[in-house]
């Protein structure tokens, strides 16, 4: 009776948990560290130790005993972090991740214990918030790319880092970095909470009675000496009417417009309201710029990133690794777009999870992510840049290139149809009399490709593309076409008469009055008068 009122006192008593500060019995305490040490590594950093004096544990970890650090315990991010609860978002990850220091080195064995332990967590792993979101930069410093008018000492950054917002258009392709531009000027904006409001809406669901609520309550705002920041995502998605309601507020400083578009403003924003905003062109993403944004990524979620040659690691590896040359494969097949990188990236990480110990090379990750799309907009600026680009190689005599261009539109889905016409275009103004076979060529291509279709009707365009591109040129027909028309424009008054003698005679009236027939003492001219010695060649 002595021993078990004995034992039920020892495990009354209490000691403090080094890792999440609770009081647990003593006699749990190790299970519970060993537990609380994984699922707490995601959490916010932790609180500060109390100043006073801890009484030891009889069953302390073992800190700093492993017989030989691993590459991926050695980082500043723990890799078992991969292990989050589902039911929270994952969003703290890349946030506290920079502000995460490693309270313990556990031994080979015990993470793998606990890996086991913790299986059930991995088998349910997802992404509540796309990991395209979380990864967004919260600052310039860690915005990639777009160097051109985000780089030091450029005007745009200068006016961010004092806190001030200019009236903007940013216009570039999908993925360039707009939305997360918008978002580092709304932590700007959180700074300076005193001076600055920050507003998103996004033109594809919502209309000009939100944008009217917003500058009612900006013009209360300004009373008290705080601005406005708009943010209009997909702002080309309002036609030129309904852009009308910025107009006299942002001329006003009612607010501060930001716009977001991938579309060309000149042709899909309102003219008064482009002299009011500066358009900033934003590029698309360079591969080194999405290598970055990837490896910075990995790294916050706890993924170790290896070098191809460090393979002599390979078997010390807890949690996910991934090779540099998968990160880079990944960047190569994005076709320029942040987002689609991060969005391949989190499905390779959600595929791997349930393998508590790997390196993903990109043997592992290739078969399963394909290619992207190709950045294409059948009514769009791609559209007309990509067509230009193939008639421009048909003139510069340049093969590779039409063959290029022209299979980018294929693969891209475009209308083969467009292409040929195109292509029949090319053979009358480029190449004309010079080769007359080009023309026929190009007309039986375009019959081709309507009577075909695709995928067929492919190497039709690649045949005709490269015969034009090798052909003969001649502009002789364009160019004369150019200066007629350059006379007629030029013309003072009434256009010239037709000619008497060239003009049509149906009737024996139109006869008599002289239609058809030359007279007598002149010379039989086909120009108009005052035109004889034009010349258009």
């Amino acid at each position: 009776m002595s021993d078990k009122n004995e034992d039920n006192q020892e495990s009354a008593k209490e000691q403090t948990c080094p890792i999440c500060f609770k009081q647990i019995p003593i006699n749990n305490i190790e299970v519970h560290a060993n537990r609380c040490l994984f699922l707490h590594s995601d959490s916010s950093p932790q609180k500060q130790v109390p100043k006073r004096k801890r009484s030891p544990s009889p069953k302390a970890l073992p800190i700093n005993k492993s017989p030989r650090k691993s590459p991926a315990i050695a980082s500043k991010s723990t890799p078992v972090s991969n292990k989050i609860n589902p039911g929270k978002s994952t969003i703290g990850i890349l946030n506290n991740a920079a502000t995460k220091q490693e309270t313990s080195t556990l031994s080979s064995s015990e993470v793998r214990n606990n890996i086991a332990e913790d299986k059930n967590i991995i088998k349910d792993f997802k992404f509540i918030v796309p990991l395209a979101k979380q990864a967004a930069p919260k600052s310039l410093d860690d915005f990639c790319g777009q160097s051109h008018v985000l780089g030091k000492n450029t005007v745009l950054r200068s006016l961010l880092e004092k806190g001030e917002v200019p009236n903007m258009i940013m216009w570039g392709p999908p993925g360039c970095g707009k939305t997360s531009l918008a978002g580092v000027i709304h932590e700007i904006c959180k700074c300076n909470s005193k001076k600055l409001k920050y507003v998103s809406l996004c033109a594809a669901n919502c209309g000009v009675k939100e944008v009217q609520n917003i500058v009612s309550a900006a013009k209360l705002e300004s009373k008290f000496g705080r601005r406005t920041i708009l943010f209009m995502d997909e702002v080309h998605r309002f036609n030129k009417k309904q852009q009308d309601i910025f107009l006299l507020h942002v001329e006003r400083g009612d607010i501060t417009l930001i716009g977001a578009t991938t579309e060309n403003p000149s042709f899909t924003i309102n003219n008064a309201l482009l002299s009011r905003c500066r358009v900033i062109v934003m590029e698309k993403l360079k591969n080194e710029d999405l290598l970055a944004i990837l490896q910075r990524t990995v790294r916050a979620m706890g993924v170790e990133v290896i070098e191809d040659e460090g393979n002599s690691f390979t078997n010390q590896i807890f949690g996910l690794a991934m090779k540099k040359s998968a990160l880079q494969w990944l960047a190569d097949v994005s076709d320029g777009d942040a987002r689609i990188a991060l969005s391949n990236l989190q499905l390779v990480v959600q595929h791997n999870t349930l393998d508590t110990d790997k390196i993903i090379t990109v043997e592992d990750i290739q078969e399963g992510i394909k290619k992207s799309h190709l950045l294409y907009d059948r009514k769009g600026e791609e559209h007309y840049n990509i067509i230009s680009a193939m008639h421009k190689s048909i003139r510069g005599s340049d093969p590779n290139a039409a063959v290029y261009w022209t299979t980018r539109m294929i693969v891209s889905g475009e209308d083969p149809l467009y292409i040929a016409r195109r292509m029949v275009r090319a053979a009358s103004e480029d190449i004309g009399n010079a080769d007359p076979n080009a023309l026929q060529l190009a007309v039986s291509t375009m019959q081709g490709c309507h009577l075909l279709g695709m995928p067929e009707s492919d190497v039709l365009l690649a045949q005709c593309a490269i015969y034009l591109a090798r052909a003969p040129k001649s502009r002789e027909a364009d160019s004369a076409l150019a200066a007629a028309k350059r006379v007629i424009n030029e013309c003072k008054g009434a256009q010239p008469v037709v000619p008497m003698h060239i003009r049509n005679a149906p009737t024996k009236l139109m006869k008599d009055l002289g239609y058809g027939k030359v007279a007598p003492g002149t010379t039989a001219s086909f120009m108009p008068a005052g035109l004889e010695h034009v010349d258009f060649f």
